[in-house]
């Protein structure tokens, strides 16, 4: 069983992350060691060229770490993405931006997390992201 739900992680967002409920981000689901989120599309992602902007796909993964990594070990404000790194593998079509995330491994202090992006109705990745998260030592934790 993940250690939060869905619903607890987007309201968290609301808390939290206000920028990323405003551009709509919300996680579909939470299960063990994964996670799913989904980015509705808008034009305001768009870069030169009509394709979604490299930092919109970005946040999408970095968030979607992070329900990860919260699924895995509780509500932890002060858990932070330390390394990261992405692949832009195709052009995203303008649908709605699916993000899976998968636990590679979560140890005491670091959380290793896997993210592949997809337009919603695709099954051609857009995107594969690596993260790396720290987690604060107990008791140093906002709650």
């Amino acid at each position: 069983m993940p250690k939060i739900t869905a619903e607890q992680f987007n309201d968290l967002m609301a808390e939290e992350m206000p920028w990323a409920v405003e551009a709509g981000m919300r996680a579909d689901a939470i299960g063990k060691d994964t996670a799913t989120v989904r980015l509705p599309f808008d034009d305001s992602m768009l870069r030169p060229g009509g394709t979604v902007s490299g930092p919109t796909m970005m946040a999408l993964a970095d968030a979607t770490m992070y329900a990860v990594v919260l699924g895995a070990i509780g509500i932890v404000k002060l858990a932070v993405t330390t390394s990261f790194n992405i692949n832009f593998l195709h052009r995203p079509s303008p649908d709605d931006l699916m993000a899976e995330g998968r636990l590679l491994k979560v140890g005491k202090r670091l959380a290793v997390v896997e993210v592949t992006l997809h337009s919603d109705g695709h099954d051609e990745p857009v995107a594969h992201a690596t993260g790396t998260y720290s987690i604060p030592p107990e008791g140093s934790a906002v709650s």
